[in-house]
């Protein structure tokens, strides 16, 4: 599973922008899509909450994986 600035990165790519952060978990907005909270914490993302974040942006995991 992917660490946490990866994700960020990948999130970033596709138009989203660091809006604040509130301890360990970055607020991310997108003119369009919804509100995402990204967990900044040491050690990869869990799998569950890594795919629900993708879901919840409307990107798959073959998404994350090809860019």
């Amino acid at each position: 599973m992917p660490k946490a600035q990866e994700l960020f990165r990948f999130l970033r790519k596709k138009g989203y922008r660091e809006e604040r952060q509130r301890g360990s978990h970055r607020i991310l907005k997108h003119p369009t899509l919804p509100m995402l909270v990204v967990p900044f914490h040491r050690g990869d993302i869990p799998r569950g909450l890594f795919l629900r974040i993708l879901k919840d942006a409307g990107f798959s995991e073959d998404d994350f994986h090809e860019s």
